[in-house]
């Protein structure tokens, strides 16, 4: 799901509690891979940052990405 805020884009990611600690740990390699594999495909889009929420993780980008980025 993506969702248009004010100033930034969202890209919500539902995942368990346990695996937010496992993943938020490793956020800077996951922004690099974000980004290396939105490049593979001719995306305009980066990443900026990973951010974490109770519910899961939001992947802040700096355009709004198709589905079929992700």
């Amino acid at each position: 799901m993506t969702t248009k805020g004010p100033s930034y884009k969202q890209v919500i990611v539902p995942i368990n509690s346990d695996n937010i600690v496992k993943f938020m740990s490793n956020s800077s390699n996951y922004i690099t891979n974000i980004n290396r594999l939105l490049k593979n495909i001719k995306s305009d889009c980066k990443a900026d940052y990973i951010q974490s929420e109770k519910s899961g993780i939001i992947i802040i980008t700096d355009k709004v990405v198709s589905t079929l980025d992700l």
